[in-house]
């Protein structure tokens, strides 16, 4: 079944359309809409417009984690789209904050958005099938608690903290006419660790493509360079990266990968 993919935001502004730091992307899976995250603001909405997308025709959307610069657009999305249920991982709560140095910031979805729009949201556990051939594959028990200590991630409940497990982390996964594709907006538990609970759910599918930011812009060049194998050892033929990867980790994976990988930007558009 064809799949196109537009990116409505992400980190680099191209074809007269603006950036922000945030990711959205609209795909179109045969008759049926779908639109990832929302970015950090209404921009995407002003972005969709001009590439001729109309948002009110979008059948799903889907969260792919509890970040500002995912969420901060649903509600405007609301606004512009009577019909599409928002589907959020179960854990999913304005609960997420970060810590730089000594100062700690909420870094959250909108905080009444679980209460405000109740009708339109659907929470989802485990491998979720949304429809045919359209899927979503939850962190399994969360479990990514080290790595939310190393990005300083926080969640605070009932006035305690706690270190965020990623436990509100989820891949959207699509069964292309090439293989699985797999798209997760900041990867943050690590893709190796995402193409495993991918493949666990899916035994018997070939992964095709990555597409999403992978986290990379304060990592190691050495750190970088173990995702790119990663990649090749997993046998993914297609991968297209930006908006938490950066530039430079870019860079550095386009050297290990080369015509496998491609840079995101506003306005691109990916047929599968």
């Amino acid at each position: 079944m064809r799949t196109s993919i537009t990116v409505g935001v992400d980190n680099i502004a191209s074809e007269g359309l603006k950036g922000e730091w945030g990711i959205s992307l609209y795909i179109e899976y045969g008759d049926k809409k779908i639109l990832l995250d929302t970015g950090g603001s209404e921009l995407f909405i002003k972005n969709y417009e001009k590439l001729g997308i109309n948002i009110g025709d979008v059948d799903y959307g889907v969260l792919s984690h509890a970040h500002c610069d995912h969420a901060n657009g649903i509600p405007a999305f609301f606004e512009h789209n009577s019909k599409a249920k928002f589907y959020v991982n179960e854990n999913t709560a304005p609960d997420c904050y970060g810590k730089l140095l000594f100062v700690t910031f909420y870094c959250g979805i909108p905080k009444t958005m679980m209460n405000d729009y109740e009708d339109r949201i659907v929470k989802t556990s485990g491998c979720y099938e949304i429809s045919d051939g359209i899927y979503i594959v939850c962190h399994r028990n969360g479990g990514y608690s080290e790595i939310g200590k190393k990005g300083h991630m926080l969640r605070k409940s009932a006035g305690s903290w706690k270190i965020d497990d990623l436990s509100h982390e989820q891949s959207l996964v699509i069964e292309s006419e090439k293989g699985l594709l797999i798209f997760n907006s900041c990867s943050h538990a690590g893709p190796e660790n995402i193409i495993d609970e991918v493949r666990e759910a899916f035994p018997d599918k070939h992964i095709y493509g990555y597409l999403g930011g992978l986290h990379l812009w304060n990592r190691k060049e050495s750190d970088i360079r173990a995702i790119a194998r990663e990649f090749k050892d997993a046998n993914i033929e297609y991968i297209a990266t930006g908006h938490c990867t950066k530039n430079r980790a870019y860079g550095i994976l386009k050297e290990e990968l080369g015509d496998k990988i491609e840079q995101f930007r506003t306005g691109l558009v990916i047929e599968v």
